[in-house]
């Protein structure tokens, strides 16, 4: 039995799921870039320098934490277009 339409989106509708992939793909190489390049300079960083050692490591770690976020959206993306490949044919 067929389902009947209900919502307003065109038949052709397409996923955005390709555009996420890139977008998630550059976030994680950003992020993981910046964090390298943050804890590499928090180590070189002298006592009087500015920004100090501190503000360097926190950065870092922030850089860290988003390119582990952004590495987790991938995961989650690349599932979901393997899933809907599956099920509906191809999906990009």
């Amino acid at each position: 039995m067929k389902r009947r339409r209900t919502g307003t989106e065109p038949v052709t509708a397409r996923s955005p799921m390709r555009l996420r992939l890139i977008l998630a793909a550059g976030a994680l190489a950003v992020f993981t870039a910046a964090a390298v390049r943050l804890a590499m300079g928090a180590r070189s960083a002298g006592p009087r320098d500015s920004p100090s050692t501190t503000v360097l490591v926190v950065l870092a770690v922030v850089c860290g934490v988003l390119a582990l976020v952004a590495l987790l959206n991938l995961a989650v993306i690349l599932r979901r277009m393997r899933r809907m490949r599956k099920t509906v044919g191809r999906c990009w």
